[in-house]
């Protein structure tokens, strides 16, 4: 073949290569492949909010990972909270809520069973998915609940969801869990779902749910984690309002009746100033477990401890000196 063959067919091959690009660009676009590469996400792939339930918010795409909280509770060289106990809990934390700074840490990243410190993650995507005054239809599988509950549900009743928040968030009830999680996803299995894909989210790597409410033995996280889960439990003002509460008294689902609930948190028990949360846990396999949280002179400090001998004494102590450490004396 001569030169001139050759550069007479350069022409018809370049057309042939265009044609077979296009089809190629054309076969990703209509599969959805070219959104996921250039780092969209398909209709298919958006996660829903409420599950289309009554009362449920809009669908949105769920966030990437926020670098926030993936750095949170990392900062161990600065801790100095020297704290030695004659029976340590198992693995616990101070960290300084607004900065993430740990002040003292023992196992930061152990998996341990926590029991009712579950319902953080309960209520975080409770108040994500429903609004204020949405309504909590009580059914039967609420009322088969094990372990600790409100006790005031009754089947077929309906309550305000700020009533049942409370009871999640203040008696530790069962029962609330297993309300709100079929509330908002309809089963609870959907709801462990999404109570791990948020923890994938927030960048929770020991942490694993398979349960609402924190009875089942499977519901397991760590320190640091459970740190991450307090900080956005305190950023939300309808469960800030909650956790900081002594007692409450909600409206029942019947007129003139009233629903009493009270706050297990052993800090407030304690007379321990400054209180602003958060949550308690027992069951055998976990032990006593607390997260809880106070905010005084602008310094707010949280403190994690998981299977602890004594959650309100030692909790007591190390805040006390994770704000003398922070230059803020006891009488202040």
């Amino acid at each position: 073949m001569t030169p001139q063959r050759k550069r007479s067919r350069l022409p018809w091959i370049a057309a042939v290569l265009l044609v077979l690009s296009g089809a190629v660009v054309l076969g990703l676009i209509t599969s959805g492949e070219l959104d996921r590469a250039s780092g969209g996400e398909s209709t298919a792939a958006s996660s829903g909010r409420g599950r289309g339930l009554p009362g449920a918010r809009p669908q949105t795409m769920t966030p990437p990972v926020d670098d926030e909280f993936a750095r949170y509770g990392r900062a161990r060289a600065s801790e100095h909270v020297g704290v030695r106990f004659k029976k340590a809990p198992r693995a616990g934390l101070v960290f300084n809520v607004k900065t993430g700074e740990v002040l003292w840490s023992l196992h930061p990243r152990r998996k341990r069973s926590i029991a009712s410190l579950t319902k953080m993650m309960t209520a975080i995507l409770t108040v994500r998915e429903l609004d204020p005054d949405a309504q909590v239809h009580i059914t039967k599988e609420v009322l088969n609940y094990r372990g600790s509950g409100v006790g005031v549900f009754k089947r077929g009743k309906r309550f305000q969801l700020e009533t049942v928040l409370y009871g999640l968030l203040l008696p530790s009830g069962n029962d609330a869990a297993i309300a709100l999680a079929q509330r908002v996803s309809g089963t609870v299995a959907r709801f462990v779902n999404l109570m791990n894909a948020e923890a994938r989210r927030l960048g929770l790597r020991c942490t694993r749910f398979t349960g609402p409410d924190g009875y089942d033995k499977g519901n397991r996280s760590c320190p640091r984690d459970l740190a991450v889960l307090a900080r956005v439990v305190l950023r939300q003002p309808r469960l800030a309002r909650i956790v900081r509460t002594r007692s409450a008294v909600r409206k029942g689902p019947v007129k003139g009746r009233r629903v009493y609930l009270y706050n297990h948190n052993p800090l407030q028990r304690l007379g321990f100033r400054g209180v602003t949360g958060v949550k308690t846990g027992f069951t055998d396999e976990a032990g006593r477990c607390f997260v809880g949280t106070a905010r005084r002179r602008g310094v707010h400090l949280g403190v994690v401890l998981l299977n602890s001998p004594d959650t309100g004494g030692q909790a007591r102590t190390l805040l006390t000196k994770g704000f003398r450490a922070m230059g803020v004396s006891k009488s202040s």
